[in-house]
């Protein structure tokens, strides 16, 4: 798959917001600071799609871009951010449950884990959601360049016993080193 056009389209914080469900989509989660908002801009080629910024806790709503005028990323608020109010965090909780659970056009999930630390306890329990709802997912490892390349392969068999995801695609990608973009873009290929 090739990326060739993408659009912000809208930010949402509730269903009645979403675009209308006529085109699939797949989202984005993981830990703030983890680099949802990087990849989707390497992905689509565009470094101002995506807002991105060094302060975790950036992405609060739930943001659709159109893609090649045939599907959408969306990417999800991120989770375990410490520092925001209890309330906020209930709230972006509550946000992305409602857009995971009844989403019809849904067609998988890309999960981002940093690459350099186990799965932390919203980790798991983000995956444990995705099991349970049977929604595809590709785990995808972020900061790989942190990481030499002979030690990878390690830490990511860590990463798959720890969420007990053995048999999902897992992926390393580096927003720096521009790498894992081709294998990501086939997984997501074969969602859509």
């Amino acid at each position: 798959m090739r990326i060739k056009k993408a659009d912000y389209i809208l930010t949402a914080v509730n269903p009645t917001q979403y675009p209308e469900a006529n085109k699939k989509e797949i989202a984005f989660v993981g830990r703030s600071n983890v680099g949802k908002s990087s990849l989707i801009n390497l992905l689509t080629n565009n470094k101002k799609l995506a807002k991105t910024s060094g302060k975790p806790g950036k992405t609060r709503t739930i943001n659709f871009f159109l893609i090649n005028e045939d599907f959408y990323f969306v990417d999800l608020p991120g989770y375990g951010y410490a520092s925001a109010p209890k309330a906020v965090q209930a709230t972006w909780g509550q946000m992305m449950e409602e857009y995971l659970q009844k989403r019809e056009t849904l067609v998988g999930v890309v999960l981002l884990l940093d690459i350099r630390h186990l799965p932390s306890k919203d980790d798991k329990l983000m995956m444990d959601y995705l099991k349970y709802y049977q929604i595809p997912t590709i785990l995808t490892c972020t900061k790989s360049d942190k990481i030499s390349r002979g030690k990878r392969p390690h830490y990511m068999k860590k990463i798959k016993e720890a969420l007990d995801a053995k048999d999902y695609p897992i992926i390393p990608c580096s927003t720096l080193e521009k790498n894992g973009i081709g294998p990501l873009l086939s997984e997501m290929e074969t969602l859509l």
